[in-house]
């Protein structure tokens, strides 16, 4: 049938195959892989197009060396001044580990969320623990 297509319409896949723009790396190469597409569309909330992600976007940021992103990581996020000395940062594959010792855990969200927004990074693990505290004086 498609092979006798005269327009888009006749020859479009449907329903469409779409992935939401808030969704993950990881979650839209999962969903081509599963259903063999080479383009995906990204929606909004609204399932209004916003973009398309092609299978060669995802190779470049699945491809990136985990030094470069450990050192993005590193600039970006943990070089702020209430980072600096205590959180460390790992890179295997393309997951973020944050070690080390943070005081203010509200935080960690934000951190999650810078570390995702490095090109590369296919997931973000937190791993801190609270700073111990001073022993009481005498």
């Amino acid at each position: 049938v498609k092979a006798g297509a005269l327009t888009a319409g006749e020859l479009m896949t449907t329903p469409a195959i779409t992935v939401h723009a808030d969704a993950t790396l990881a979650q839209a190469a999962r969903v081509m892989a599963r259903r063999g597409v080479k383009r995906l569309p990204v929606v909004d909330r609204h399932g209004l197009l916003e973009g398309v992600v092609s299978r060669s976007d995802l190779l470049k940021v699945f491809l990136r060396d985990d030094e470069d992103i450990a050192e993005e990581v590193t600039r970006t996020v943990v070089a702020r001044p209430c980072l600096r000395q205590t959180v460390t940062v790992d890179v295997a594959e393309g997951v973020v580990t944050f070690g080390g010792a943070l005081r203010d855990r509200s935080l960690v969200p934000v951190i999650a969320r810078l570390a995702r927004g490095v090109e590369g990074v296919v997931d973000v693990r937190v791993e801190l623990d609270e700073p111990a505290s001073a022993p009481p004086p005498r």
